[in-house]
């Protein structure tokens, strides 16, 4: 799926960073599905930044020590605006048949 309509994903500003000061060792990033996290002897540290999916947080969610921050969520509405990510993805699911068609969704309305 082109969650990023096209748009170069280093040109997204969408990863964790962890203070390490704040961290507790817990290891709850280590789940991560995408492996954005290693572990080292100082704890873990973002390895691999652009594998993080672009909105996810569930790993800043289960940190025991609230040591991993995002950008904000603005900033990246603003990327997707600018980008017109919306009205790019919102076509292609249009033209794979996953979403309704405006006029089907309209005719859905008043024929419902």
């Amino acid at each position: 799926m082109p969650w990023f309509a096209g748009i170069d994903r280093k040109k997204i500003n969408w990863c964790p960073t962890i203070n390490l000061e704040r961290c507790t060792k817990c290891g709850m990033c280590m789940n991560c599905g995408k492996h954005v996290f290693e572990w080292t002897d100082d704890g873990p540290v973002v390895a691999r930044p652009l594998e993080c999916v672009v909105g996810c947080t569930t790993c800043r969610t289960l940190c025991e020590g609230n040591a991993i921050h995002f950008p904000s969520v603005s900033q990246l509405r603003k990327t997707y605006e600018a980008n017109h990510v919306w009205a790019a993805v919102k076509a292609i699911l249009i033209r794979k048949g996953k979403i309704p068609t405006e006029d089907k969704t309209i005719k859905a309305r008043v024929t419902g």
